[in-house]
């Protein structure tokens, strides 16, 4: 992609997923604005990542270089999809898989993504804030019906319920189970 064709808040978002499920860093400039900013919250000590990072080079090492040194057989999805092309502002719950290079432990996870596009970026994103919810980590004996689940929902964007409907009934994964039924709580509550 050209750096001065203008990105959509979809594709920005499904570009940065496919850059760090696939260690890809190259991509990274084609989804940020050079002058990005990174904010996380971790509420769990089964995962660590830095607070902040500033700058396209300092983020895309944090969420693409960093995490493919450490984990493998990434699957990221966006429990949502914005509903207009551009926007200032998106938010959306997500849940991840993956396994550790190391040892092959399987980590599943779920948060939050609030997504700040620039207009005059051509809207790619000047601000990303990542909530780490929820990590369950699990044996690397539990890995395979845990991928099969995750290679099975569509992927980038799927919704709670889709995951949902399929996910293993492993005792570990509870937690990631509720973070998804609440969601599907919340949203009828609303109707």
């Amino acid at each position: 992609m050209n750096r001065s064709t203008a990105i959509n808040a979809t594709d920005a978002i499904s570009t940065y997923i496919f850059a760090k499920d696939s260690n890809r860093p190259e991509l990274m400039k084609h989804a940020f604005a050079g002058d990005c900013e990174l904010e996380m919250a971790v509420k769990t000590d089964a995962i660590s990542f830095p607070s902040s990072a500033r700058g396209l080079r300092q983020i895309t090492e944090v969420l693409v270089t960093n995490f493919g040194d450490q984990y493998e057989n990434v699957r990221t999805f966006c429990l949502s999809r914005p509903n207009i092309d551009y926007l200032p502002h998106f938010r959306c719950d997500w849940l991840l898989g993956l396994s550790a290079r190391q040892g092959g432990a399987v980590r599943v996870g779920c948060g939050h993504y609030s997504w700040h596009f620039g207009s005059d970026d051509d809207g790619r994103v000047k601000k990303l804030v990542i909530d780490i919810e929820v990590m369950c980590v699990l044996p690397v004996e539990e890995s395979e019906p845990i991928m099969q689940w995750l290679a099975a929902l569509p992927y980038p964007w799927c919704s709670d319920i889709q995951a949902c409907e399929s996910i293993p009934a492993i005792e570990a994964l509870r937690p990631i189970d509720r973070f998804l039924r609440r969601m599907e709580e919340n949203k009828a509550a609303i109707v």
